[in-house]
């Protein structure tokens, strides 16, 4: 155990409010995609990506990441009206459904800006504002939060041979300068949550560097997303595929967590919030 203190953060806008660091948030992942690597299009289907959102809550999901593009390694990139097709009613039956906060996993400002009217309120983006030049104008006029995440490359080439100089410091320097430009666009810092984007860009053992170095994101004082549920560097591990590594996943979110994570994405909720709260009880300072 690191002995780390997770700094506290609120975050605070319109109709929501998060207090992350004293427990542990946890986002249930919501893919509604034909070719997700996780769970195989279970939840394409609007109906029963809705139902699967409103169980997440019933699990304890702090928030529901709803996803309309695959961004698994090698992946390519949907229309922006396929996207919408996908999302928007989903995000529309959840906000009338549930009270927790409705994540928007997007890279294409168009799509950020027609969730965030049907109901999102935080806008989720693997580039980190890079792919779309829209997109920082769209998070100033939602006015919520955004997470901003590390990748090399993207999702149709991340994979083929990531390198770097120096792992930690390169990702801190992007992540940095992501958010000084987002702040210099008119987004609140304090409503910038970055994600070092496990899997995205990054090996093996850079996978396992990040786990194990998350502490050293601290320095950049924002909340820190770890996202490292099913992945296949856990498949490496253990020798099983997606839907069989939940377990490898919560040994992924103890460390993180004792490392310094705010927030844990997963696909199973229930299985997240109940190793949160013991890793929680766990790390927290005696009273």
């Amino acid at each position: 155990m690191t002995g780390i203190k997770r700094k506290e953060y609120r975050l605070s806008w319109p109709g929501h409010a998060l207090d992350l660091g004293k427990k542990t948030c946890i986002m249930g992942v919501l893919n509604v995609t034909p070719d997700s690597f996780s769970d195989g299009g279970r939840f394409f289907n609007s109906d029963k990506a809705l139902e699967q959102g409103i169980e997440l809550v019933r699990d304890g999901a702090d928030i529901i990441d709803v996803g309309g593009e695959s961004t698994r390694p090698y992946s390519n990139p949907v229309s922006v009206d396929e996207e919408l097709e996908r999302v928007i009613p989903v995000v529309e039956g959840l906000k009338k459904e549930i009270d927790r906060p409705i994540s928007i996993d997007t890279c294409k400002a168009a799509v950020a800006r027609e969730a965030v009217k049907a109901g999102a309120s935080i806008i989720n983006d693997i580039s980190a504002l890079g792919f779309d030049r829209g997109m920082a104008a769209a998070v100033v006029e939602a006015g919520v939060p955004v997470v901003l995440m590390h990748m090399q490359g993207a999702p149709g080439n991340m994979q083929v041979n990531p390198s770097y100089h120096d792992l930690i410091p390169e990702i801190l320097n992007f992540l940095k300068t992501a958010a000084d430009k987002a702040v210099a666009a008119g987004i609140k810092r304090d409503l910038i949550i970055v994600d070092p984007g496990i899997g995205f860009g990054k090996n093996f053992e850079h996978n396992l560097t990040i786990i194990r170095e998350l502490d050293r994101f601290a320095a950049l004082d924002m909340p820190v997303l770890l996202g490292t549920s099913r992945k296949s560097f856990i498949g490496r591990i253990l020798g099983n595929e997606p839907v069989e590594r939940d377990g490898g996943t919560m040994a992924t979110v103890t460390a993180g967590i004792m490392n310094g994570a705010h927030i844990v994405r997963v696909h199973n909720v229930k299985m997240a919030v109940e190793t949160a709260k013991v890793i929680d009880e766990i790390i927290r300072d005696e009273v």
